[in-house]
């Protein structure tokens, strides 16, 4: 990037300072001392027995300075004297000073102009000779649409092909005509689409289609898959689950089809980075005051390619959130990219992902261009909410140094619940992140855009849904923000401060084995494909809505089965204080039948983020059980943040817990984990977690506010003579009274009816 830029952005190649700038760049501007060619004013008027050597004189501007120049230059590129001398006089620089900053100006907004109009002849050139090679491809080895075989020769008329070869000269054609006229005109010629460039709004400015070009407004939202792309970039793999496998999807089909995606991608990033755009009209502030939602009038009428009608049933939620993350933008791509490292990096959010095919691997081995198809299951860690599952490309662009923009967007839409598909039906629209480096931060804006049928969501749960909180955007960057603090700390050199001198590897395992139970414990709540559980009961009970599914022990020998029980419940107090509440080991004996009715003990704590509560803890019960037994040691996760809050926790056998902490392998440990989420309502906003108790004090019989909360208590047990997907009245009971009761347990504790 010139280091003198400032304009607005335009297309697809947008300065990675406009998304926020440096404040270098941002609020100081180099006077006519440093003019593009070289020579300042106080140079101009020297005198020739000046000595050569003499250092130059700088200017800088003052940012006040620099508004109202860039105010008047919005209105007026090409001020005359009188005007140069009236804002000489008002900002207190010399009239030579006014007069070279204008030029200045004029040259960057010549230089970007031109260099954003060859990067889209650049790449116009590039999908032409992406198409020509296709069209080459395809009519040097033709197949019949009918049987998949050669061709024979008679089905391509001599007209049909001549007409090929000719459409395929006159692209050529005029790619070389483009670039005669940038080496010789000092311009590019583009007669593909007309470029408009704005300068009033210093953020970003584009227009719809790719690099301003007009997109097909009949895009294909549900584009079939599991077909041959054509050149061996796909290959042919076998149909993706919940997908339509098309018939006949071969040869020239085959290529039109790939080329669909292409321009699917290409759309489906510009409508992103139509709608990061700060100060967008697009988005309106939420009843909280904080949350950004969809204009859904203003986006109607900008006539998106997207905006098709919804299906039966669905409802639209759609969000976004900007915030600074302690990763660069690079390594964060690389992640995403990645589908086992892009769940690792958002933990009880992603249940599994994995990557179907690759399109593109990108230009020149690097990330930029890269397109994947990807699914991915998403849950929210409720029994009354289904998990998530979509199918989607993603698709990577790098538009500056150390700017990135990755969106999703959906390719199928997943089967109805009743065809015997157990995930929620959803579509995925264009949605992302906006990555730009600055300062050793990452700045990010996330947007996130989809649609669902809603009528497979509890009544409790649709207004945290439907405000994208359950989600959106706010979640997304929430989880990202969380774990980048925890892959700080565990990186950092400094010594950790529990007392037992833990080692680096120790430390690591201990982590794992952490994440490890959570995932088990999400599970058992929320199942996914990653983890295979059969339903035994869902419905009410004494407790209230309950799920029990069953599965085979994995952590031990014998034909145990686990069975698991969850049920949600809302309860009019806040978040912060119903976490303050379970985190707190003093009052553990009000809830926990595992301590015996007493206290328990933190031997152990590994800290996970600033935040008081983010932590891996080693737990023990302060009384002991009489018999001279060792006691057994409790392992516990548990973390929050501004989308929510959990904890989790399992028995783990003081030899497994040693091994462990030396750095042993924590997968063979054996785990029942139960635990807690606690979820906002989506009607109020203060569910914030502030990192303390309530009152700073400890007192948990007192609440800051009115809002209340969504708490669920998950429990898993090992049972021995249980027949394989078959519940006894007196299993059922015993299950009601241990979640049921912890729940009543809760609520008498917090003094709620």
């Amino acid at each position: 990037m010139d280091r003198n830029g400032q304009m607005g952005l335009i297309g697809e190649n947008f300065e990675s300072g406009l998304l926020g700038r440096m404040r270098e760049d941002e609020y100081e501007s180099r006077s006519g001392s440093e003019n593009f060619d070289g020579g300042s004013g106080d140079e101009l008027d020297a005198g020739d027995d000046q000595p050569r050597s003499k250092k130059k004189k700088y200017h800088r501007h003052t940012p006040q300075q620099i508004q109202e120049l860039e105010t008047f230059f919005k209105e007026c590129p090409h001020p005359d004297e009188k005007q140069r001398s009236d804002l000489s006089k008002k900002l207190g620089l010399e009239i030579k000073q006014v007069k070279f900053w204008f030029q200045n100006r004029r040259t960057q907004m010549k230089t970007q102009m031109e260099r954003h109009e060859n990067m889209i002849l650049k790449q116009e050139n590039d999908k032409l000779r992406a198409e020509n090679s296709l069209m080459k491809d395809a009519m040097a080895n033709p197949i019949c649409s009918s049987c998949g075989g050669p061709a024979i020769p008679g089905q391509i008329s001599m007209e049909e092909h001549q007409i090929r070869i000719e459409n395929a000269r006159l692209k050529e054609e005029l790619s070389r005509v483009c670039t005669l006229s940038n080496k010789f005109l000092g311009r590019p010629l583009s007669p593909l689409a007309p470029i408009s460039m704005q300068t009033q709004n210093p953020g970003l400015d584009f227009g719809m289609g790719r690099n301003g070009v007009g997109c097909p407004s009949n895009f294909n939202m549900s584009l079939p898959m599991g077909f041959d792309m054509g050149d061996g970039v796909m290959g042919t793999p076998p149909p993706y689950p919940g997908s339509r496998t098309p018939m006949g999807m071969m040869g020239n089909d085959a290529q039109q089809e790939r080329s669909m995606l292409y321009e699917l991608a290409f759309a489906a990033m510009d409508e992103l980075i139509k709608m990061s755009q700060p100060d967008s009209s697009l988005w309106i502030k939420a009843s909280d005051g904080t949350t950004e939602v969809l204009n859904h009038e203003e986006y109607a009428r900008i006539g998106s390619p997207f905006n098709d009608p919804k299906p039966t049933g669905f409802v639209t939620e759609a969000s976004r959130e900007t915030g600074q993350l302690f990763i660069s933008s690079a390594a964060l791509v690389g992640t995403m990219l990645d589908a086992d490292r892009w769940a690792e990096m958002f933990p009880c959010m992603i249940a599994r992902a994995q990557t179907l095919d690759v399109i593109s691997n990108g230009m020149d081995g690097s990330r930029n261009g890269s397109i994947q198809v990807m699914q991915a299951e998403i849950q929210l860690p409720s029994p009354l909410v289904p998990v998530r599952q979509y199918t989607f490309l993603r698709y990577c662009k790098q538009h500056a140094e150390g700017v990135w923009v990755v969106v999703d967007v959906s390719i199928d839409i997943n089967a109805n619940s009743a065809n015997g598909n157990p995930f929620m039906s959803c579509k995925r629209l264009p949605s992302g992140c906006i990555l730009q480096d600055m300062n050793g931060f990452c700045n990010v804006t996330w947007v996130d855009h989809s649609q669902y049928d809603e009528s497979v969501v509890h009544q409790n749960f649709r207004p945290l849904v439907n405000s994208g909180t359950a989600f959106g955007a706010h979640r997304w960057l929430a989880t990202l923000q969380r774990q980048c603090e925890l892959l700080a700390i565990v990186m950092s050199s400094l010594p950790t401060e529990d007392a037992t001198g833990m080692s680096p590897a120790g430390k690591g395992s201990m982590l794992k084995l952490a994440q490890k139970m959570s995932d088990y414990f999400l599970s058992g709540i929320c199942p996914s494909s990653a983890c295979k559980w059969d339903l035994l009961h869902i419905g009410n009970m004494g407790s209230g809505d309950m799920k029990i599914m069953s599965r085979k022990h994995m952590d031990g020998p014998g034909e145990c089965i686990v069975l698991s029980a969850s049920s949600s419940v809302w309860m009019p107090v806040s978040r912060q204080r119903v976490f303050d509440f379970l985190i707190e080991t003093r009052m553990r004996g009000e809830w926990d039948a595992l301590s015996n009715g007493g206290t328990m003990l933190e031997m152990v704590h590994i800290a996970k983020g600033q935040a008081l509560g983010n932590s891996v803890s080693i737990l023990r019960a302060n009384n002991a059980d009489g018999n001279g037994n060792e006691a057994m040691l409790y392992l516990q996760d548990s973390w929050t943040d501004s989308s929510g809050s959990m904890i989790v926790y399992s028995p783990v056998s003081v030899q497994s817990l040693k091994a462990v902490m030396g750095g042993g392998d924590s997968s063979f440990v054996a785990l029942l984990p139960c635990g807690f989420s606690i979820l906002p309502d989506g009607h109020s906003n203060g569910n914030n977690i502030m990192g303390d108790s309530s009152d700073g004090s400890g007192n948990f019989g007192a609440d800051t506010d009115n809002s209340g909360c969504l708490l669920t208590v998950g429990v898993q047990m090992l049972l021995k003579d249980l027949p394989t997907g078959k519940l006894t009245k007196e299993t059922l009971d015993t299950v009601d009274s241990l979640v049921g009761g912890t729940i009543q347990k809760v609520k008498d504790a917090l003094g709620v009816a």
